[in-house]
Formats: C-alpha cells, structure tokens, sequence
C-alpha cells in the first residue's frame, strides 16, 4: 500500500488544538517538539509544516 497526500501526525504542546485519525504527540517543550517532527519525517518520509508555535503536522505531499 502506498499512502499519498495525507496527515500522517501531529505534534502539540496543547492537546486542545488537534482531533482525528492521524496520531497525535503531546509535548511539553518547544524543543521537544521539533526534535518530534524532525524524527518522524525522517521515519515516516513526510514533510514537517507548522500550523502555529504550537502545533506541527507531518504530511505525505
């Protein structure tokens, strides 16, 4: 299977700001956070956009 243009995560320091399907990662540092999104898009081969400066996804353009 191949997933295209998808969410595949999300990553936040407020849990409040995300619902969904995609998985979702609480952090608690902004730090935290970036080291977070950096990993998963190399893990998940997706692209890391922020939304706000507290909220990440990572996406399969």
């Amino acid at each position: 299977m191949n997933i295209e243009k998808a969410v595949l995560a999300a990553i936040t320091m407020n849990r409040h700001n995300v619902e969904g399907g995609a998985p979702i990662f609480i952090c608690e540092t902004k730090e935290e956070m970036n080291q977070i999104a950096a990993n998963l898009e190399a893990i998940l081969d997706g692209i890391s956009h922020a939304l706000s400066d507290e909220l990440y996804i990572i996406v399969k353009h």
